[in-house]
């Protein structure tokens, strides 16, 4: 076998490929991913030396995000983050839900805020006019 025979794969480790895929930044935290059942294939739990071949369905937790994604690249070596993002297609629900996920943090973020300034005489006249309402 020469060497490139080696680079023509039909499957490579699903850690190896998560990790080149970067989802994970370390090869490790893609094995404790899989390990713990953040990842499944094919709607099936997976082990870290499964073998994932092009047009494999990924469900990849991680966080609080969660991504859908097909395979259609496979590449055991970490790269740029462009040729990473020519690996797979995310589904576009799954992308959908993220967003909206994302945007109902950011609004739990942004509850009240105190005000800058202290409130002037007006704004203190009608604190106090509340404060009584509750008082009665």
């Amino acid at each position: 076998m020469t060497k490139q025979d080696d680079n023509i794969a039909t499957s490579v480790r699903l850690d190896l490929w998560l990790w080149a895929a970067r989802f994970y930044r370390t090869r490790a935290l893609a094995k404790q991913a899989i390990d713990t059942g953040k990842v499944e294939v094919d709607g099936q739990r997976a082990k870290p030396s499964r073998g994932v071949r092009a047009g494999d369905a990924l469900v990849v937790a991680r966080g609080e995000e969660r991504f859908e994604v097909e395979v259609l690249a496979l590449a055991d070596v970490r790269g740029p983050a462009s040729i990473a993002q020519s690996l797979y297609r995310e589904s576009e629900a799954s992308r959908n839900a993220r967003e909206q996920l994302r945007a109902l943090r950011a609004a739990e973020r942004t509850g009240y805020r105190a005000p800058e300034t202290k409130p002037d005489k007006r704004a203190r006249r009608l604190i106090r006019a509340l404060g009584d309402i509750d008082a009665g």
